[in-house]
């Protein structure tokens, strides 16, 4: 069984970051950011959990939700990683995950 910790710890501090932004930043970017990254680890869940299936997207519940949705698509994809045990699909997602943060950072500031 494969040890996921790495992809939560990486995703954790993003997903603190949008939760706690005032509403102007994350309107500035932030939140766009962090819906692609919830996004992106949806679509990596649902092809590992369901090969030759088309995956859903994610729906854009809303800039108050993203950091909460960043959040349960990374658990998503740590439960499945588990299960497949697949290292360096849990690496790439570490990876994204950290370019991720980057960018909601600069999101934020509107600096992107």
């Amino acid at each position: 069984m494969l040890d996921t910790a790495s992809l939560i710890t990486a995703v954790q501090p993003a997903a603190d970051r949008l939760r706690t932004l005032p509403e102007s930043a994350l309107r500035r970017g932030a939140a766009a950011e962090g819906l692609a990254l919830a996004r992106e680890l949806a679509v990596r869940a649902q092809r590992l959990e369901f090969p030759g299936h088309t995956p859903l997207e994610l729906p854009d519940v809303g800039v108050f939700a993203v950091g909460d949705q960043v959040l349960v698509a990374a658990h998503d994809l740590a439960e499945i990683l588990r299960d497949v045990d697949a290292d360096h699909e849990l690496a790439d997602a570490v990876g994204l995950v950290q370019l991720a943060t980057a960018r909601i950072a600069a999101g934020a500031t509107g600096k992107r």
